[in-house]
């Protein structure tokens, strides 16, 4: 199945993100920030690194253990959000950006070779030039890393130009 990308719900048509530079900012994107249902309710983010495969999958990786586990483990429906580079205009009371919003659903990956795929794929996007040595780190790492893959259910992105 392919990525969903529906861009019904945003209320401002005029704003909306073309499909390409959507996967673009997703694919390249420094960071993101993963909004779950917290443990007691209500909500909570939390900024992550993460890698996308380009297909439906974000994968994060933490510690074993913690609240973003715990969180997941309530409710696995989850959004994720990119922001790219914004552009403050004050003389203009606005800002210029492009983001992009994925709702998915979340899991913790059990399968130690999709584990050790997104630990690929994460050191290939933020450390490309030292993956020998980040490949070390990572089977040393290995046992107490947990990976997070996020299933595109669909995604939207939303810009404004200055």
């Amino acid at each position: 199945m392919t990525l969903r990308y529906d861009t019904s719900q945003i209320r401002r048509q005029d704003r909306i993100l073309d499909e390409t530079r959507a996967r673009k900012l997703l694919a390249e994107g420094e960071y993101g920030v993963l909004s779950m249902q917290a443990e007691e309710g209500g909500g909570y983010g939390i900024p992550v690194s993460y890698v996308w495969d380009g297909a439906r999958t974000i994968y994060l990786h933490c510690a074993p253990e913690g609240r973003k586990l715990r969180c997941l483990a309530r409710c696995a429906r989850t959004s994720f959000c990119v922001t790219g580079p914004t552009q403050v205009a004050p003389e203009r009371f606005t800002t210029g950006y492009e983001s992009i919003v994925a709702e998915c659903d979340a899991a913790v990956a059990s399968d130690d070779a999709e584990r050790m795929h997104a630990l690929e794929l994460l050191l290939a996007k933020y450390c490309p030039h030292d993956r020998p040595t980040g490949r070390i780190y990572a089977a040393k790492s290995f046992a107490r890393t947990a990976i997070v893959r996020l299933t595109i259910r669909s995604m939207s992105g939303k810009c404004k130009r200055l």
